[in-house]
């Protein structure tokens, strides 16, 4: 019986450790994919600097889409610590 529990602690265990990790991959990830938007944003107005509101107002854009995700896998992640 005892052996049963541990296996069973050792495995909730890992949950917690997969949705912890799952979270921070999440937050990871966004972070390095808004600052591939807003390096591709100051290279394309130095490119064209007469079109910088248009590259602005589609750089928040697509970075507000990117954040969004992540908050999404980050609560998912978060959610599975908790339920675990």
């Amino acid at each position: 019986m005892s052996f049963i529990s541990t296996l069973l602690e050792v495995q909730i265990g890992f949950s917690h450790m997969g949705g912890a990790i799952g979270a921070g991959l999440a937050a990871i990830g966004a972070g390095i994919g808004i600052g591939q938007i807003g390096k591709g944003a100051v290279e394309a107005i130095a490119r064209q600097p007469e079109a910088s509101n248009d590259i602005r107002a589609n750089m928040i854009l697509t970075a507000a889409f990117v954040e969004g995700v992540a908050l999404f896998a980050v609560i998912a992640g978060l959610l599975a610590v908790l339920k675990a």
